[in-house]
């Protein structure tokens, strides 16, 4: 058995009864289940449709998330994910290098890198390199004046926590964020890239070796392995090309609000919804969040 699961942005619901159940007669699915009213419902159904993704991309128009999963082994037992436009709204090395007064420059070269246009450790020594001479105390600005949280996050963490997953973070990014980040919202553990100090001062190198789309996947394989977990029983979320290994290992892999050619070759892509959009596909309703 399977799933369809259809949700929309939790600020502007727009899921409506006509257009859920028109699909689910269309689909010859089963009874209707409101998760969240207005914001997210699902439905089963015995076989995955031929015309899913045409279904899809006209439900994309219309500012709705469509997912077709298993039915069984839905809710996972770890969360692996990426730190930067996915668990919070920015992206840490250009909020610094706009401060430091090359932020288009270092914008573009993450945007490239992101899509999977350059090779991720080139094109991080590059930003980073355009990062010299800043002072170490601007991460701390940074964070306490720039980071927001991507909305659904603090829920989604409390929620898989409480019923007993391990939560890590994993970034092409860096430990001095990640470690807030981690902390704010209950991680267990989280593995990042360094910045090299020298006498207060960012010396514009990395330090090695780089964490990169590689890195991600020994860490799904180590941290899987050390709690005894099989591939199926992971979520992974990301959004850009340094993420797809883990993505494309975990039982749900979620593409959210990703690049053009990474949501491509994921199968749970999230474009409309939030984090919490996490908890729906694991059959979590919104009464039951913590």
């Amino acid at each position: 058995m399977f799933v369809a699961l259809l949700m929309t942005c939790p600020k502007t619901p727009k899921l409506d009864e006509t257009t859920l159940v028109a699909l689910r007669n269309a689909w010859g699915g089963g009874e209707v289940t409101w998760l969240a009213e207005g914001c997210a419902a699902e439905f089963p159904m015995e076989v995955i449709p031929d015309n899913r993704w045409t279904v899809w991309a006209d439900l994309q128009a219309l500012g709705i998330d469509l997912v077709v999963i298993p039915a069984e082994g839905r809710k996972k037992k770890m969360l692996l994910a990426d730190m930067d436009s996915t668990m919070i709204q920015q992206e840490c090395i250009d909020e610094l290098a706009d401060v430091a007064g090359v932020g288009a420059r270092v914008k573009e070269i993450t945007a490239k890198a992101m899509n999977g246009e350059l090779d991720f450790e080139g094109a991080l020594t590059e930003r980073v390199g355009l990062l010299a001479g800043l002072p170490e105390t601007v991460i701390a600005e940074v964070i306490d004046t720039r980071i927001t949280l991507m909305p659904g996050g603090p829920a989604l963490l409390a929620t898989m926590k409480r019923d007993g997953a391990y939560c890590a973070l994993v970034s092409g990014g860096f430990t001095a964020f990640t470690s807030r980040i981690a902390a704010t919202l209950g991680f267990d553990e989280n593995r990042a890239n360094t910045l090299l100090v020298e006498e207060g001062k960012l010396t514009g190198k990395p330090g090695l070796p780089i964490l990169g789309r590689e890195a991600k996947v020994q860490a799904f394989h180590e941290i899987s392995a050390r709690l005894g977990l099989s591939a199926d029983q992971v979520m992974a979320v990301g959004d850009g090309a340094n993420d797809l290994g883990m993505l494309q290992l975990a039982g749900f892999g979620v593409a959210l609000h990703a690049k053009p050619s990474v949501a491509a070759q994921c199968d749970i892509r999230i474009n409309h919804g939030d984090l919490s959009a996490l908890l729906y596909l694991q059959g979590y309703a919104q009464a039951e969040f913590a």
